[in-house]
């Protein structure tokens, strides 16, 4: 059942480490060569992009494919720069047929010290799975893909858009401790699968996300995105110095943050983060999941 009350107004007294205000999680998202194209047998092509395509769904769209594989070819590196630059660990959302397409991209991202969690095998709405076996078939392809390429196995999870009625009880059966299709809240919950299991939820944003340039009545420029994430951490920090502690999430493209006349908002963005110091706790989702855990452990089973 649909829960609009979460913590009713009354959140857990969180204490992050080293007395942290906040909890933020960098992520970035590695999707290049996953999304829908002819090229890879689809029946049409990826319809969200930096232009709005003009090619007909059957017909190959070429200029889409170039466009979007931008950010693996120049986007990624600029990226790895600025989080190595600034000794940054982010979480990366990895479609396993990303990683397959490009593995050693993948190996040097996560041999840097970065997270790697899974996006599905396909950048797809998990919510077009019909039944449980063919869902089960492509998290288990993602899971062993990206643990072949980066020595790594996921135990995060996000898919774009929403989630089959499998998809939690999946997750639970294949090993994953937390899962991120959590658009709901500002701190971490214990959510139940379709089951009626326990399942961490790691909630992720969608305002604070340089997707937003794609969007019509979204960010335009490089300082609109940074003033918008800015607003949030100060507001939240404000919340936490208030003595109600918070996360955020800010989510980044390698082809859409990773152009030229984006990259500086990253930069930015995270020297704003780090500029606050020891107020901010900058984590990947794992390490964000692991600390609830040992604080707040799954609720047990309600009394008769």
């Amino acid at each position: 059942m649909r829960d609009l009350v979460g913590y009713g107004g009354r959140p857990p007294k969180v204490e992050w480490p080293g007395g942290a205000r906040l909890a933020v999680s960098v992520v970035v998202n590695f999707e290049e060569g996953a999304e829908s194209s002819i090229e890879a047998g689809d029946p049409a092509a990826e319809r969200i992009g930096e232009v709005t395509t003009v090619i007909p769904p059957g017909v190959r769209d070429v200029g889409q494919e170039q466009l979007i594989a931008y950010g693996m070819r120049a986007g990624v590196w600029r990226v790895l720069d600025a989080l190595e630059q600034r000794d940054v660990k982010a979480t990366f959302l990895m479609c396993g047929y990303a990683v397959e397409r490009a593995p050693d991209i993948a190996r040097q991202i996560v041999a840097a010290g970065h997270e790697p969690a899974c996006h599905g095998w396909r950048w797809r709405p998990h919510a077009d799975f019909t039944d449980r076996d063919t869902e089960r078939a492509s998290l288990v392809q993602c899971l062993e893909i990206t643990e072949s390429a980066t020595g790594v196995r996921p135990v995060g999870f996000y898919c774009r858009g929403s989630q089959s009625e499998f998809t939690r009880d999946l997750l639970i059966d294949l090993g994953f401790t937390y899962d991120s299709n959590a658009l709901d809240d500002d701190l971490p919950y214990w959510t139940t699968a379709a089951s009626g299991r326990p399942i961490l939820a790691v909630p992720y944003a969608l305002d604070t996300n340089d997707m937003k340039f794609y969007h019509p009545n979204g960010f335009v420029t490089a300082d609109e995105f940074v003033a918008y994430v800015t607003a949030a951490i100060d507001a939240l920090l404000a919340e936490g110095q208030a003595g109600a502690p918070k996360m955020l999430s800010l989510g980044f493209h390698l082809r859409i943050v990773g152009r030229p006349a984006r990259i500086g908002a990253f930069k930015r963005v995270l020297d704003y983060l780090a500029g606050l110091g020891d107020a901010v706790w900058i984590a990947r989702r794992r390490e964000i999941a692991d600390f609830w855990r040992a604080r707040f452990p799954a609720p047990g089973p309600a009394s008769p």
